[in-house]
C-alpha cells in the first residue's frame, strides 16, 4: 500500500469522530444529570427502559444528530456525490408529523455541534442549517454496501444501554473499499487513556465510581483509536476538552496488543447484554481453555479497544439463534485490532466478510478477537471441542 493512500480519509475520519464524541458527551451529561440512579432500568432482554419517555427520544436524537454531522462533514470534504454511508437509523420516523419536537432537537444539536467544527480542524457551515438540509444529510446514510465501490460505515452510538446509563459506549466510523475495510476510527468517550483508571469487576456495575478517580478531568479524558489497513500501526489520541483545539497529532501514541499467550493469564471480554450473546457457552470455553481471570463485561466496541491497546487478550461473541451481526458493530474496530497485531475471525477461523451488505453474512457460529495467533488457535480448538455439546 502506498504510504499516503487513504491519509486524507483517515485524517477527516479521526477529526469527525472527535467532533461526534463531543456531541455525544454533551447529550450523555444532560441525560445522566436528568436521571436518578433508579431512573434507567432493564427489560428481560437488557434493552433500555425508562420511566420517562424523553430518554428514548434522546437516544434516537443523538443517533440522528451524529449521522447528520458525519454525513455533512464527509459530503463537504469529498462531495456528496462521492459519499455512500451505511448507518443504523433511517430518516422516515424523523420525517413524520408527530416527530416535530424530536426533529427540532436534532436540528439544534447538529447546528451547535457544527459550530465547533473549527476546533477540530473541520469547516463549519456559513450559517445554521435548515431542517431540509439536515434531513437530506441523514437520508444519505441509506447505503446497503456491497462488494464494489467505496462505502463509509457508521455506528453513531454503539452500546445504547451503556450510553443511557452513563457507562461505556463508542462512536465508530470505517471506510470499506471494494469489500475490504481500509480505515477504522473508534471514539470511546468514557474509556480513559490509562487502564489503571478504570476497573471492571465481575458485577452488574462495569465501571469504577467517578469519585474514586483523582479528578473528573481524568475520568472524562476518553480516547480515539484509529488505523489504516496495511500500515502495521494503530494509534490512540486523547479527546480534547473545554476550549482546547485539536492540534495534530494530538499526543497520539502507538498501541499494540498484549504479549500474553498463556490462557491462565489472559483476560476475556464479553458483551453485557444477554439478548444477543450466549454467556454460558463462552464461560464453558473459558473453562476448557483454563482461563482463570474474571471476564471483562463491557458495553459496545470498547471491547475491541481493550484488545487493541493491550488491556485484555480475548473477545468472544457467540450470538443466540436468529441474531444477525451488522457490519457497523465491527468494521471500524476490526481493522484497528488487526493493525495493532491482533487476530479477528469467525469461529471457523475465517476473516469477517464485509462485502455482502449490511450483515456479516456467512458467519461461522461466532466472532473471535485475540491478541495473537497462539491464543487464537487455542480458542478455535476449544470451539470445535465444545460446540457439539452446546445448546446454541
Amino acid at each position: 500500500m502506498e504510504e499516503d493512500k487513504y491519509c486524507k480519509e483517515l485524517d477527516v475520519a479521526v477529526r469527525v469522530v472527535h467532533l461526534a464524541c463531543s456531541l455525544c458527551q454533551r447529550v450523555q451529561e444532560k441525560l445522566v444529570s436528568t436521571t436518578s440512579g433508579g431512573y434507567v432500568k432493564s427489560k428481560d432482554d437488557d434493552s433500555p427502559v425508562t420511566v420517562a419517555g424523553f430518554i428514548e427520544g434522546i437516544e434516537h436524537s443523538v443517533n440522528w444528530s451524529v449521522q447528520a454531522t458525519v454525513s455533512l462533514v464527509l459530503s463537504k470534504t469529498f462531495g456528496s456525490e462521492n459519499v455512500s454511508i451505511i448507518a443504523e437509523e433511517d430518516v422516515q420516523t424523523l420525517s413524520k408529523a408527530d416527530s416535530e419536537g424530536l426533529l427540532a432537537s436534532v436540528v439544534n444539536t447538529v447546528n451547535d455541534c457544527l459550530a465547533e467544527a473549527p476546533k477540530y480542524g473541520l469547516q463549519s457551515p456559513n450559517g445554521p442549517l435548515t431542517v431540509s438540509q439536515i434531513l437530506e444529510a441523514i437520508s444519505r446514510c441509506n447505503s446497503v454496501g456491497g462488494p464494489s465501490g467505496r462505502h463509509w460505515v457508521l455506528d453513531p452510538v454503539d452500546g445504547t444501554l451503556g450510553f443511557v446509563r452513563g457507562d461505556q459506549y463508542a462512536v465508530a466510523l470505517a471506510l470499506i473499499e471494494e469489500g475490504k475495510v481500509v480505515i477504522g476510527v473508534l471514539g470511546c468517550p468514557n474509556y480513559p487513556m490509562k487502564k489503571e483508571l478504570l476497573s471492571y469487576p465481575h458485577k452488574d456495575k462495569q465501571v469504577t465510581s467517578k469519585l474514586s478517580l483523582s479528578t473528573a478531568e481524568t475520568w472524562e479524558k476518553g480516547c480515539v483509536l484509529y488505523a489504516r489497513r496495511g500500515s502495521g500501526e494503530a494509534w490512540m489520541q486523547p479527546l480534547i476538552h473545554g476550549e482546547e483545539n485539536l492540534q495534530w497529532p494530538n499526543s497520539a501514541r502507538q498501541i499494540q496488543v498484549s504479549p500474553i499467550v498463556d490462557p491462565a493469564l489472559a483476560t476475556v471480554c464479553e458483551p453485557v447484554e444477554r439478548a444477543n450473546s450466549n454467556h454460558s457457552f463462552t464461560a464453558g470455553l473459558a473453562q476448557t481453555m483454563g482461563l482463570r481471570n474474571q471476564p471483562m463485561r463491557v458495553h459496545s466496541m470498547v471491547k475491541y479497544a481493550a484488545i487493541a491497546r493491550g488491556d485484555a487478550e480475548i473477545f468472544m461473541k457467540f450470538a443466540r439463534c436468529g441474531y444477525k451481526e451488522k457490519i457497523w458493530d465491527h468494521a471500524a474496530a476490526v481493522v484497528i485490532v488487526e493493525e495493532a497485531g491482533g487476530v479477528v475471525t469467525d469461529a471457523g477461523g475465517r476473516p469477517l466478510d464485509f462485502s455482502r451488505g449490511v450483515y456479516l453474512e456467512g458467519l461461522d457460529r461466532g466472532i473471535i478477537v485475540c491478541s495473537g495467533a497462539i491464543l487464537h488457535e487455542k480458542i478455535i480448538e476449544a470451539v470445535y471441542a465444545s460446540w457439539d455439546s452446546s445448546n446454541l
